[in-house]
């Protein structure tokens, strides 16, 4: 995804998106895992969690496995979703600032002893403590996602310019989004009802929807959570992550696109419920939002991803 936004002293950059998948694996004395950034890469003699970006239509939990297996030679299981969390780096040289989407998963190894990725990106990984991680240069994102002080990065960095990504096919999309499933203190579920003319139109569904460009989620879904109901929430907790390949969805244009959907869904609270109201900023695709008592939710046609999520993490549990 290509946007162009304004940096400082009114430059334009190319705003470019893109997602990855990290994890957090610790060893047996409760050290956890670090690589650091080759000369090769951006960020030389930087550390940070393994990973990487997600290739499309792959499922943010595989993507971690993967990249775990090509930049440590570990095997690793997924073993809960940590912190989703998102980042801007402006490259001024080529003029582009990236946002990054980052979800950071818990792993456990099951395999393999640790190496660093052959010509890769990173050319030493080690364990650390975290007194010994914070005394190391850490990319923001996993200092925050360690619980540790975000420092800023050495200076003349990021050295090496952005690469240049490969233009995806026209009928490629890649979307990352925000949703959440939201209460108030009666019990009650908001939803929200998908509009004629877009995928899934007559159905209930999360409220929520893609983020944008410099945008940390959590942001993202109370900001949309304005817009298509009016409601003012807080967010709980991270519920899971979920992931739509649909290589033939209908696109607004009226022709089929191969769709990626990345989706990340939360526990939200409204604790002082209003009168539901679609406002203009909802862009169109939202024709109405209701509040349901759980007995109610049986008799509502749902989109898959509410349906999974009302039944993964129901209205009456708690964190």
């Amino acid at each position: 995804m290509i946007d162009t936004v304004v940096c400082g002293r009114g430059a334009r950059v190319d705003g470019r998106r893109r997602v990855g998948a990290y994890g957090v694996c610790r060893n047996a004395d409760g050290r956890v895992l670090l690589a650091r950034g080759s000369a090769s890469c951006p960020f030389p003699g930087v550390w940070q969690l393994p990973g990487g970006g997600l290739e499309h239509a792959e499922h943010p939990a595989h993507a971690v496995v993967r990249e775990f297996a090509e930049e440590t030679g570990l095997t690793v299981a997924v073993t809960g979703v940590r912190a989703v969390l998102a980042d801007v780096t402006t490259f001024p040289d080529p003029g582009a600032a990236v946002h990054t989407d980052r979800l950071v998963f818990d792993v456990a190894a099951r395999g393999g002893e640790p190496r660093p990725e052959p010509a890769g990106g990173s050319d030493r990984v080690d364990w650390f403590t975290a007194e010994e991680a914070a005394a190391v240069p850490l990319m923001p994102f996993t200092a925050e996602a360690l619980g540790l002080p975000v420092v800023p990065l050495p200076p003349g960095l990021p050295r090496a310019p952005c690469p240049e990504p490969a233009a995806p096919p026209a009928d490629r999309r890649q979307r990352f989004g925000a949703y959440g499933l939201v209460t108030d203190p009666a019990g009650r579920v908001l939803l929200t009802m998908i509009a004629d003319g877009y995928p899934g139109a007559g159905r209930w569904h999360l409220p929520g929807g893609g983020t944008d460009h410099g945008e940390q989620p959590v942001a993202a879904l109370l900001r949309e959570l304005v817009e298509e109901s009016g409601q003012l929430g807080r967010v709980v907790e991270l519920i899971g992550v979920d992931n739509l390949h649909n290589p033939a969805a209908l696109g607004p244009e009226g022709r089929p696109l191969d769709w990626h959907g990345i989706r990340v869904i939360y526990r939200v609270a409204v604790d002082a419920p209003t009168e539901p109201r679609v406002t203009e900023q909802a862009g169109g695709s939202t024709a109405r939002a209701g509040w349901f008592a759980p007995g109610r939710l049986v008799e509502l046609p749902l989109t898959e991803i509410a349906a999974r999520a009302l039944a993964s993490a129901p209205p009456g549990a708690r964190p």
